[in-house]
């Protein structure tokens, strides 16, 4: 039922910047329909048409159909969409979030690190909320969306092994950072030339979560997948603080309400997806699944540990102030939860 009116609606149908309200919400994903964001965006819009009975209608865009990410970015700023994902690629605008690209900062669980990612501690740190804030944003919630995995067409168990491998990363300094300290060679390179690139050899590697491989089809140009549990894919789930500033009070908290009712509802619907792509995918292809022991990963994990200064240095204060409060809502949540 939501589904038929969100996917109904035109895109240049609503004049909506700068109103204090209106009836239709936008939301621009950097994945295509199916994703987890897709997934996540159009459980947000039911929630909100359910809980308003209908009054508000949320639009979902996909991944290309209003731009590239940095075009997603600026037209929340300029709040032409009401709400982003913004992951990795979000770096450039807002350097404190490559906080989520940091390597071994996280639990090895997954269960305990959605708990950590939202948990008020964090999420709403002056540091982070105002990061965000100076960019025109506000972060309403953090998706993680599963382990990042390595693809690769050689089996990689050491940064030996990753000698002379060119291996995507998006447009992120902190990322090409991580993967020279592992011995790689990183090649930024927009989303929707990877499968190219790794077809005709310009780039030997990838670095996505298992939903990514599948739906991409990277997997059918790869040999390996190598799951190293270095870090989760994460999205925050923002809103144009031009258009959250605009809603009453009563608004802004039912938005919030309504992702907070939905951390773990996220957590098990982006592990199943993970799940079920790598089934198909194993079940497809002759694809290889390399799962790193502790000994190995800790090899990796010791070449991580500078990337924290890395982030430190290049981001200051905050960004060091915003990384503190994650490992303390890690330690929390761990705690709390223990093994789940």
């Amino acid at each position: 039922m939501y589904r038929n009116a969100i996917a109904t609606v035109v895109l240049g149908s609503v004049a909506f910047a700068g109103a204090a309200h209106a009836d239709q919400w936008r939301i621009a994903l950097e994945e295509v329909e199916g994703s987890i964001q897709y997934q996540y965006a159009e459980r947000f819009a039911e929630e909100v048409e359910a809980r308003t009975d209908g009054a508000i209608e949320v639009q979902l865009f996909p991944y290309g159909t209003i731009g590239e990410m940095g075009d997603i970015y600026e037209q929340l700023q300029g709040n032409a969409v009401q709400f982003a994902f913004g992951s990795g690629a979000l770096g450039g605008t807002v350097p404190e979030s490559q906080l989520f690209s940091v390597n071994f900062v996280l639990s090895d669980d997954e269960y305990i690190n959605t708990q950590a990612l939202n948990d008020p501690h964090f999420l709403q740190s002056e540091a982070l909320q105002q990061a965000y804030r100076e960019r025109g944003m506000e972060l309403i919630s953090v998706l993680p969306e599963g382990w990042q995995v390595w693809s690769a067409n050689e089996a990689i168990r050491s940064p030996e092994d990753f000698d002379g491998v060119q291996i995507r990363t998006m447009d992120n300094r902190l990322l090409r950072e991580t993967y020279r300290q592992y011995g790689a060679d990183p090649t930024p390179m927009a989303y929707g030339e990877i499968y190219g690139g790794l077809e005709q050899g310009v780039i030997d590697a990838n670095i996505q979560p298992y939903f990514a491989h599948q739906e991409m089809g990277f997997y059918e140009v790869q040999d390996y997948f190598i799951e190293a549990r270095q870090a989760q894919f994460i999205a925050g789930f923002m809103a144009s603080s031009m258009f959250f500033d605009s809603l009453s009070a009563e608004e802004q908290e039912m938005i919030r309400d309504i992702t907070a009712d939905m951390v773990e509802w996220a957590h098990d619907m982006q592990q199943q997806v993970n799940e079920e792509r790598l089934a198909s995918m194993k079940e497809g292809s002759d694809i290889e699944v390399i799962v790193l022991d502790e000994q190995e990963r800790d090899v990796f994990r010791e070449r991580a540990l500078p990337t924290r200064d890395t982030f430190v240095d290049e981001v200051g204060t905050r960004g060091e102030q915003a990384m503190e409060r994650l490992l303390e809502a890690v330690e929390a949540a761990e705690a709390e939860h223990g093994e789940s």
